[in-house]
């Protein structure tokens, strides 16, 4: 009987145990991770704004690992070490990548420079107008002509 007792209660006991609490997703941060992520359907739209199924897998994952207690450094990582760093939609501002972001400025730098310098040499260099002589016989003409009393 005691046996029973005991029994009843460690089987109460752990029926009213509570499972440990999952860490609450803020879905602002599910919705900011899963922007930075591209849909592998897709390719042209992040997680966020894609409507495939595989991109709603996406970020319920997000969510999974998030609610497990995972940094969204973590959670970036793991998309990375899964697909590459094709998956980001803005590569990493290090190593070869850093070309991606620096070129486009230095090709608007040398641009502005260029437009500097041919500005600057049309402003010194007024264009000059050549003229052909005028045969004096045709000047007189022109001349009678503009002052309106000459017709043959």
């Amino acid at each position: 009987m005691i046996r029973l007792v005991l029994t009843v209660l460690a089987a109460s006991a752990l029926l009213s145990a509570e499972a440990p609490a999952a860490v609450p997703v803020d879905e602002r941060v599910v919705h900011e991770l899963a922007a930075q992520l591209r849909c592998v359907v897709c390719q042209t739209l992040s997680v966020a704004d894609s409507p495939s199924e595989t991109a709603n897998q996406m970020r319920q994952i997000i969510r999974e690992r998030l609610a497990a207690g995972e940094t969204p450094e973590q959670v970036r990582q793991y998309f990375v070490q899964r697909y590459g760093e094709w998956i980001l939609l803005a590569p990493p501002k290090e190593g070869f990548n850093l070309l991606v972001w620096v070129v486009p400025f230095v090709g608007l730098g040398a641009g502005l420079v260029l437009v500097v310098i041919v500005l600057r040499r049309w402003s010194r260099n007024p264009a000059t107008v050549s003229s052909t002589p005028v045969d004096p016989a045709m000047r007189e003409r022109i001349r009678r002509e503009m002052s309106g009393g000459g017709h043959p």
